[in-house]
């Protein structure tokens, strides 16, 4: 078992990560690792696809009135939120299952994600849910936080806005802390992103234990070395924003002939097109899914290709340093050489 310091994990992580993405290198094997990093990590370019002359419609220029807000439309926008939170909730279960899944890859040094994906479900539900409370939790505590500052700043700017006059060193008192506050909520949330993703899912994962066993087991390392787990906090925090300026950077160019091919291909297609009626009209907008999906498509290729060797990084270096700190975790990742024969021991 290997034991690295939070900045002597760096280098050992990418040369893994190199070597199980590019050595041998196959397109197909690699778009699909990326993507599968991207999705699990968190980690992608975000552009926006749009151009001018699309779609047209006929309440541009006109809004409903209050009156058609009925109670049908209460209960159409109330079964739209349920199921925005319940395709939420499946789309966070399948991207934990998933994360497990890769898990197992980096681990055992597989491309296969089919293996990972079957071994650990009844893991990944245990860690979904135990996400799901911890993560209502924290949103509860955030909203405890805010609200009276909301409240304030509301009454502040309302008063402004009735006349009175506006105090910008008062509104300071009241922003400073907020902004204060917000800092703190984002350090602490990225805090626990930490904690569940690299220290106790590895637990879950590898030793099937609970939730809780598995935080009081890391609970114990952290304790026992503050410093090391500090320095890993930071590091990955600043290597990762570094990286993917860097990331978004290169890709610029690219994107930007991409994005630009195809909105000059939109605002073509629909100048021609703008007066028609009857089946050029449905052409017309069946070459603006085309072009949107096809743009989409690319964009999603850039990203992950460019984003993926950094989410691969990511994972690797959380696994060589708790590794070292978890005897489960680093003999499989550094297997300890066989004992010796019976007759050199005696």
């Amino acid at each position: 078992m290997h034991v690295f310091s939070a900045s002597d994990a760096v280098s050992p992580a990418i040369e893994r990560t190199k070597r199980y993405l590019f050595r041998p290198f196959e397109w197909g094997t690699y778009l699909k690792l990326a993507a599968v990093a991207c999705v699990t990590e968190g980690i992608s370019l975000n552009f926006n696809y749009s151009y001018h002359g699309g779609f047209s419609s006929a309440t541009d220029s006109t809004s409903l009135p209050m009156s058609s807000f009925s109670g049908g439309w209460v209960v159409l926008i109330a079964a739209v939120v349920v199921l925005a939170i319940v395709a939420g909730a499946i789309l966070f279960y399948l991207v934990t299952r998933l994360r497990f899944a890769f898990f197992h890859c980096l681990v055992h040094q597989t491309k296969e994600i089919r293996p990972g994906w079957a071994m650990y479900r009844a893991q990944s539900m245990r860690f979904f849910l135990a996400s799901l409370v911890v993560g209502l939790i924290f949103l509860v505590i955030v909203v405890l936080a805010v609200l009276p500052f909301a409240f304030a700043i509301y009454g502040f700017v309302q008063s402004s806005n009735d006349g009175g006059q506006f105090d910008p060193s008062r509104f300071l008192l009241l922003f400073l802390p907020l902004m204060g506050i917000v800092l703190l909520i984002c350090l602490i949330g990225y805090a626990l992103e930490v904690v569940l993703h690299d220290f106790i899912l590895p637990h879950m994962a590898l030793e099937n234990l609970s939730f809780s066993q598995a935080w009081t087991a890391v609970r114990s390392r952290i304790a026992a070395e503050t410093g090391s787990f500090a320095a890993y906090f930071f590091l990955r925090l600043v290597l990762v924003i570094v990286a993917e300026i860097a990331v978004l950077l290169i890709a610029a160019i690219p994107m930007l002939i991409i994005l630009g091919i195809f909105a000059m291909s939109a605002y073509g297609f629909n100048s021609v097109l703008e007066d028609a009626i009857g089946a050029l009209a449905f052409l017309r907008v069946g070459l603006d899914v085309l072009l949107a999906i096809v743009g989409v498509g690319l964009v999603l290729v850039v990203a992950f290709t460019l984003g993926g060797p950094v989410a691969t990084w990511l994972r690797n270096y959380a696994l060589l340093f708790y590794g070292g700190r978890y005897r489960v975790l680093g003999d499989i990742l550094y297997p300890p050489p066989p004992p010796p024969p019976a007759e050199l021991r005696t």
